[in-house]
């Protein structure tokens, strides 16, 4: 038999060109060849070459980054699929489900569009995120990750990969080099994939924060994240048309202590604005408690705070504009508020 030759007494044709490449010994056996016969075909000058354990690339040469992802997802996912003929689809090419795996680290953000993650052909290794108790091993171009507990995959291209801060997160584990974590980190939040308290959030559950360079870029991305949240605001005010507050200030009692520093407020209406940006790490409740504490004293005094998270902005802007509004609005049927100065932060 030669590699052009038909597989029966199934055919490949209704899967995709990719899947009709890279199948498992088990697949082929439900196709008709034997395993002597795959064998022979992935001797070391024959047309087929075994990429994994279990999983045969149907060509020669070298494979492409994306015959390595579905080799790694084929290769991670083979146990629970094992045995289970591949049948056509009704509605076009068949793909695969890839049970309980997912690709994670550098490959999954090439694939969330990172230009600062490498190519798919140039990673020596491909992540792969599994539960903790599957029983599997790093082999080859498979380096396998393993969870306690399984994000939701994103499909992307017909792969399930990994969100990304956990992707993130994934990768940067395996990253000594500061400007390539400094990169990554930046670009997640400069290129809206998502904000930084996830980032921090799986930083921190991954136990990475005791790394100095992941620290550095984690205050690097917290800082980046703060501007952007702020020019959000300004445009928020801008262009859904609300009164100018004034921006960045301290409040404090006349000749009395420190009340805070807010990101807007809006002294006639006694409404301030603060942008939520806490990072979840170790000192969190710390700085939830300070953040209840100062909106306590200060609503006890009349001003109405209104609590922003950067998301929240990204993703609902006209409703968080809608919500100061009635705030602003609201200010006309309350008792006024007592006397505070105002300062430049």
């Amino acid at each position: 038999m030669n590699h052009n030759t038909p597989l029966s007494p199934r055919p490949l044709s209704h899967l995709s060109e990719v899947h009709r490449r890279v199948l498992t010994t088990a697949q082929l056996r439900a196709h008709g060849v034997p395993a002597a016969e795959v064998n022979e075909q992935c001797r070391p000058d024959g047309p087929w070459q075994q990429l994994l354990p279990g999983v045969v690339l149907l060509h020669s040469g070298p494979p492409t980054g994306e015959e390595r992802l579905h080799a790694v997802l084929v290769y991670a996912a083979r146990e629970r699929t094992a045995g289970v003929p591949v049948q056509p689809g009704a509605e076009g090419p068949h793909r695969p489900t890839y049970t309980e795996t997912m690709v994670t680290g550098l490959a999954a953000l090439t694939l969330h569009g990172f230009t600062s993650a490498p190519e798919l052909a140039s990673l020596k290794q491909i992540d792969v995120l599994v539960p903790r108790m599957r029983r599997l091993r790093s082999t080859g171009c498979a380096h396998i990750v393993r969870t306690a507990a399984l994000p939701t995959p994103q499909q992307v291209k017909g792969v399930p990969v990994a969100p990304v801060p956990r992707a993130l997160a994934d990768a940067v584990a395996e990253l000594s080099d500061a400007n390539a974590v400094r990169g990554l980190l930046t670009e997640a939040v400069r290129g809206g994939h998502c904000e930084p308290a996830a980032v921090v959030r799986e930083l921190n559950n991954a136990k990475l924060l005791s790394r100095p360079h992941v620290v550095d870029a984690v205050d690097s991305l917290l800082a980046e994240g703060r501007a952007i949240a702020e020019d959000r605001l300004y445009r928020m005010v801008s262009e859904h048309g609300l009164p100018d507050p004034v921006w960045n200030v301290d409040l404090r009692l006349p000749g009395g202590p420190h009340l805070g520093g807010l990101d807007a407020y809006w002294p006639e209406q006694a409404v301030a604005v603060e942008l939520d940006t806490r990072a979840p790490r170790q000192d969190e409740d710390a700085l939830w408690s300070e953040y209840a504490r100062k909106r306590e004293h200060l609503e006890r005094l009349g001003i109405t705070v209104v609590h922003i998270t950067p998301k929240k902005l990204r993703d609902a802007m006209e409703q968080q504009a809608a919500v100061v509004r009635t705030a602003l609005m609201a200010s006309a049927d309350r008792d006024p508020a007592a006397y505070v100065v105002v300062l430049p932060r």
